[in-house]
């Protein structure tokens, strides 16, 4: 698969030509949604550069938990598309200590489990470096994990009906593009129980069955809440297809860090923030202290799903990151089977203003400069001892924007 930078200019004639040709324009960005390449609302690729040509979004980055296998796809689309890529990917981890502690990272139900991102990674994928092991390794532990539980439930389902047996290999292959993951497991069952009863009352009364007693809450036509219900009351702690995680499947932070710099990434952590009762976990809950966690580990590069977020909370804590240097970059996720917007809202649809559209934007350009750095065999954003190069960050964004202006146009 061709690297789309290699035949871009060097960076001082880049700089010429933007300085020339550069629109100063501040690009709508989706910089974090999954695909089916791990589990998406989307039903293939080609629909996230539909939604995107309609909602006016010009950068784009794939998320992915646990593979890099959709990036050759997506990249085509990009270029098919005039869409700027960023190359991401998402993993899960474990704080140890704040585990023992029950302090709850950005997970609100687990304390201890970290959700972690790496921001553009190389591309063309290096299968044989030591970090493509270590996210291979990972991926086929997951799947262990998923095998056993599909096993599991498929027991459980029979028990109603024969004909509610699942099958690993089968879902592997109708469902997904290589990561079977719970999502697919409670879509499976879904179809199968639509698709075997005809009737409503019939399906209900199969869903009180197999949820042992319980009836089901859920409108049958509303997927996303009844796939979520499955989840909950067969796939989650004390259902009948609850199969706990493997610590094998998680790395230590540590861990997760350096497998991303080793990839070529930048570590990035994702922030919870508030939820709609104004919540926060006990790691995020002070702005201040997880400034000093995250750059006691050089981490300088968080993200957001903003439509999570209240507007006020979203504004307030990305002016703090950003006034200290740290690229910030919005998603949307799509990790669920709901189809919403890729254009980023905060929470009840209120939109960005124009700032954090613009800090959204140099988070995107910083990245996108390190890419094309790293492409160029020359070292990107991150130092050989993994801290950022922070004091250079302005340089980044106006390389950056060259970046991306020159692929749009060009």
């Amino acid at each position: 698969m061709k690297n789309l930078f290699e035949e871009f200019p060097s960076r001082e004639d880049l700089l010429d030509w933007y300085s020339k040709n550069g629109s100063n324009m501040v690009h709508d960005v989706n910089g974090h949604f999954h695909t089916p390449y791990s589990f998406s609302a989307f039903d293939d690729m080609r629909q996230v550069f539909k939604m995107a040509e309609k909602e006016n979004i010009n950068i784009l980055g794939i998320n992915d938990f646990y593979t890099t296998s959709g990036y050759e796809e997506f990249t085509e689309l990009c270029d098919s598309h005039k869409k700027f890529p960023l190359y991401n990917i998402e993993f899960m981890g474990l704080l140890k200590a704040e585990q023992e502690k029950g302090i709850r990272v950005n997970d609100p139900g687990n304390p201890g489990r970290i959700y972690f991102s790496g921001k553009g990674l190389d591309f063309p994928v290096d299968e044989d470096s030591s970090a493509m092991k270590t996210i291979n390794y990972l991926r086929s532990e997951s799947l262990v994990q998923t095998r056993e539980m599909v096993e599991k439930t498929s027991a459980h389902l029979v028990k109603t009906d024969l004909r509610l047996a699942l099958d690993f290999d089968e879902i592997l292959d109708s469902l997904t593009k290589g990561m079977l993951r719970e999502r697919h497991i409670a879509k499976a069952i879904r179809i199968k129980v639509l698709g075997q009863f005809t009737s409503d009352e019939e399906r209900r009364n199969v869903f009180t069955s197999i949820f042992s007693g319980k009836e089901c809450t859920s409108e049958l036509s509303n997927f996303t809440a009844l796939e979520d219900e499955i989840r909950s009351k067969i796939l989650k702690s004390g259902g009948p297809g609850f199969v706990k995680e493997d610590p094998k499947a998680f790395l230590d932070i540590e861990e997760v860090i350096k497998t991303i710099l080793e990839a070529g990434g930048i570590p990035t952590y994702p922030v919870l923030l508030d939820d709609k009762n104004d919540n926060f976990t006990e790691y995020e809950k002070d702005m201040e202290a997880l400034f000093i966690e995250l750059t006691s580990r050089n981490i300088y590069s968080v993200e957001l799903i903003p439509g999570r977020n209240s507007f006020d909370r979203l504004k307030e804590f990305s002016c703090y990151f950003h006034d200290r240097k740290f690229i910030i970059t919005f998603g949307t996720e799509h990790n669920t089977p709901e189809i919403i917007p890729l254009k980023i809202d905060t929470r009840g649809g209120k939109p960005l203003d124009e700032e954090l559209k613009s800090i959204s934007f140099e988070g995107a350009c910083t990245i996108a400069a390190h890419q094309y750095l790293r492409s160029k065999n020359q070292p990107g954003y991150i130092n050989e001892d993994g801290s950022p190069k922070i004091d250079q960050l302005d340089e980044f964004i106006e390389l950056g924007n060259a970046v991306i202006e020159y692929f749009l146009q060009n």
